[in-house]
């Protein structure tokens, strides 16, 4: 039983990162060439370093949108036939 719970854990912590990856990386390569534009140039406005990545968080959302729906259906999939098997349990 708690193996179980050891390794759906584990499974729910690795979905969590597979699908928040590229979003956060996205969002720090946008916030990293923000900051280098805004040193450059002098311009520290607060709007000019979140309006870009609203636009890219959003932009990743519509992209790869179906891919995260199909990575979390998966998941969800594996964790309740996998409680179904640990519910019958004798």
């Amino acid at each position: 039983m708690l193996d179980h719970i050891l390794a759906l854990s584990q499974s729910a912590v690795v979905t969590a990162g597979i699908i928040l990856l590229p979003i956060l990386t996205a969002a720090l390569v946008v916030g990293l060439l923000v900051g280098i534009f805004q040193a450059t140039t002098q311009i520290q406005e607060m709007t000019l370093s979140f309006l870009p990545k609203l636009v890219v968080i959003g932009l990743i959302f519509y992209l790869a949108g179906p891919w995260f729906l199909r990575v979390l259906i998966g998941f969800t999939t594996q964790d309740l036939s996998s409680l179904w098997h640990l519910a019958n349990l004798p």
